[in-house]
């Protein structure tokens, strides 16, 4: 394997000082939705440039730039990653603690957070090897400046490398992934690539092929509001209403209630007064009919409660995503290519479902082509518990690397 480890790391810990937290609330109000993503995004164009690519950043703030071909006649793939953070917890003054020479045991962190080995039993796979956390105050933010650092890390390297075979290779930079917005004005038509491997997964050697079919659905209530001391066959609650559709929602079909292709309903955020009140849910499954039935479920039953307390309901649904896994099984090379250059490297491969899902989902859908996703190295990603192995990172720059080689085959 390439060393590409100091590379990796001062590109990561440049990237995770950025104030890049995104805001959910402001999504489809404002592109990006904080300020600092645009900030990030243009450090980003800054060095794309200075390593003497042409790079694009419209006003829909997602980096694009090509790595020209060495060999015209190799087919164009890309490689994307986010440069926004979760608002999970704190995801902004990110003040990163790097452990050298990882002696093994529990990592302790600030206000006694604490990593344990019993919880955490990868630690053990890099005893020796370089750990970057948080300080234990904010998330750390490998999801997903962990793929950003890697992707320009091999970028850098081939630039150095000329004769490295391979054809043109696109670089995406997108913001507000975790919003679920970071695709909605991307440049879909500007791209030109075959396949598009997203740098957004977690364990060391987990790919994922399958992501969830993903909607949010908003349920706007209006009752009728009067003085509650003459309330008596008068007033509507709106408030009651909403309540009794989250409690109505079947608790067996909760996230906290399901695994593996189980998918679920959940009751996020509700807010508003008996006048007028609002409700956000979401609709997760892999199964395109389940999910289907399950917006359907959603809408009778605010239509049955509504009617029932006499208010006067609006059902707004937004699909976010689709499941990527019927178009990733149309283009197998994609997919095959990663286990032939895993086989070289000695790298483990295994794949896993997206209880989530990622902006390559929303590309495949769009462009229909190919859109796996690799591994970062990151671990228990959006919290103050988040850790990353730089061994991990490195052997994902590698497979990326070993992906550009492989279609050039």
């Amino acid at each position: 394997m390439i060393d590409f480890k100091e590379s990796i790391k001062k590109h990561f810990l440049d990237y995770v000082a950025f104030d890049t937290m995104s805001d959910p609330s402001l999504a489809g109000v404002k592109r990006p939705t904080t300020d600092g993503q645009k900030i990030a995004l243009m450090h980003l164009k800054k060095e794309l440039e200075d390593l003497g690519l042409e790079v694009y950043l419209g006003t829909e703030w997602v980096v694009m730039s090509v790595l020209k071909a060495t060999d015209p006649s190799i087919p164009t793939i890309g490689f994307m990653a986010h440069v926004d953070t979760a608002d999970d917890v704190m995801g902004n003054g990110v003040k990163a603690k790097v452990i050298e020479n990882y002696a093994g045991g529990d990592i302790s962190l600030a206000d006694g957070v604490v990593i344990t080995e019993k919880d955490n039993p990868d630690l053990s796979l890099y005893k020796g090897g370089c750990i970057i956390t948080s300080d234990g105050t904010t998330l750390l933010g490998s999801d997903d400046k962990a793929g950003v650092a890697i992707i320009m890390s091999v970028v850098s390297y081939l630039v150095s490398h000329p004769e490295v075979r391979h054809g043109d290779v696109e670089i995406f930079f997108t913001p507000d992934e975790e919003t679920g917005g970071g695709m909605d004005s991307f440049p879909y038509e500007k791209v030109k690539s075959t396949c598009c491997y997203t740098v957004d997964g977690e364990r060391e050697g987990e790919i994922e092929t399958e992501c969830f079919n993903a909607a949010s659905i908003k349920v706007r209530v209006k009752g009728n509001s009067i003085h509650l001391g003459s309330a008596r066959g008068k007033l509507v609650n709106a408030v009651t209403i909403l309540s009794q559709i989250v409690s109505t929602l079947p608790q067996a079909e909760s996230p906290e209630a399901t695994d593996g292709r189980y998918g679920y309903i959940c009751p996020l955020e509700i807010s508003g007064t008996a006048t007028e009140a609002e409700l956000d849910i979401f609709i997760r499954d892999f199964d395109l009919a389940l999910f289907e039935k399950r917006i359907e479920d959603v809408k009778a039953l605010v239509a049955a409660i509504s009617s029932i307390y006499r208010g006067i309901a609006e059902v707004d649904v937004h699909v976010s995503y689709h499941n990527m896994a019927e178009i990733n099984k149309r283009n197998p090379k994609s997919t095959k290519v990663i286990y032939e250059a895993a086989s070289e490297l000695g790298i483990f491969i295994h794949e896993e479902l997206i209880r989530g899902g990622t902006d390559g989902a929303r590309l495949a859908a769009r462009k229909g082509i190919s859109c796996p996703n690799i591994y970062t190295g990151g671990h228990n990603l959006h919290s103050l518990r988040e850790w990353v192995a730089l061994d991990g990172m490195n052997s994902a720059a590698n497979l990326v690397l070993g992906i550009i080689r492989h279609w050039g085959m």
